[in-house]
């Protein structure tokens, strides 16, 4: 039986797919926001679908008023990647105006106290959602099961931000003289060039670093799923090298996500991340309506990038675009979790 609050009842699912077709419809109509947890509970379902295990959980807060039909206000997930466990992720309908309100605050509450009694407390070693949500969260599950914050806690603030066919920002003059590049889906081959990027990738993404080891079982996987791009480049007498990787790992019907960008040191400067983007974002927009990213608020020059391929409220200065929104990821003290990795 669910928990009830006043207005609002609290319900655990251990599979994907127990979770209730209200779950599964306010997903489909918020496929960007929720673009964080619906692409996992979708593969989730099908590996369910197809009798292999799958481990996490789901929390759901939804508010059912006398004369209308029940709404989630937030989804909760406590899952697993391929590389190990990802932090709590927390999708929500309210409005930013509403996040910090007493009514997002009980209903947050009632989810850290559901999650406490599910999972031990080192399970949960960060928190990613929109900001304030992360803020109250964090504080909320610390009074309930005793975890502080990292010392140094603040693992991702971000941007979310998104592309569209309308948006977008096609060029055609931005090539590189003298060498030739080809812009495509990375082979079985690419597996020991791109682990070195993914591993590059990594070591600036603290704390979540990779061995050699599994950067490449991360290439290989992402490659095997077809979810990895790449930028290589032949110069004249010498072997083609990869100088750029773009992941897509988070995709819905309507909406996919670009993860994992990055350079070779040895090739920066010369727009290959940019260019790699825009193909990438040429070829998903054929058919979904939206790309979406999260770009760090202490990278602006990959904010530039994103910015000139058509990725919305970027410019300095530029008015506020709904569903641009700052997120943040917050850690929690390392010396009482167990560190995962996404």
């Amino acid at each position: 039986m669910p928990s009830v609050g006043a207005d609002f009842s609290i319900d655990v699912y251990t599979s994907s797919s127990d979770l209730p077709s209200l779950v599964w419809d306010t997903f489909r109509r918020h496929p960007c926001d929720s673009n964080i947890i619906f692409p996992h509970a979708e593969q989730s379902r099908e590996q369910e679908r197809r009798g292999e295990p799958s481990s996490g959980i789901w929390i759901t807060c939804t508010t059912s008023e006398r004369f209308d039909a029940p709404t989630v206000d937030f989804v909760l997930s406590c899952t697993e990647g391929s590389l190990g466990r990802y932090p709590v992720f927390i999708f929500t309908t309210l409005s930013s105006a509403e996040h910090d309100r007493e009514p997002a605050r009980r209903r947050l509450r009632a989810l850290a106290r559901a999650l406490a009694q599910n999972v031990r407390p080192e399970r949960v070693f960060s928190v990613f959602a929109p900001e304030q949500i992360t803020r109250t969260f964090a504080t909320l599950w610390t009074g309930e099961v005793g975890v502080g914050l990292d010392l140094d806690p603040a693992y991702y603030a971000a941007k979310f931000t998104q592309c569209t066919a309308q948006s977008f920002r096609p060029r055609s003059h931005s090539v590189l003289p003298g060498v030739s590049y080809d812009l495509r889906l990375a082979r079985d081959d690419d597996a020991v060039r791109c682990a070195e990027l993914c591993y590059g990738f990594a070591q600036e993404s603290e704390p979540f670093l990779l061995s050699a080891e599994d950067a490449l079982r991360e290439a290989k996987l992402m490659i095997s799923k077809a979810q990895l791009w790449v930028h290589e480049i032949a110069e004249p007498g010498k072997a083609p090298e990869i100088a750029s990787i773009v992941a897509v790992t988070r995709t819905s019907d309507s909406v996919a996500a670009i993860t994992k960008v990055y350079t070779n040191p040895r090739w920066r400067q010369r727009r290959c991340a940019e260019r790699l983007v825009r193909r990438v974002c040429k070829h998903l927009l054929k058919s979904k309506e939206k790309v979406v990213l999260y770009v760090a608020h202490n990278n602006p020059a990959a904010a530039k990038v994103y910015d000139r391929v058509g990725f919305l409220g970027l410019s300095p200065g530029s008015a506020p675009v709904l569903g641009v929104d700052s997120w943040l990821e917050l850690g929690f003290d390392r010396n009482l979790v167990t560190l995962g990795h996404w």
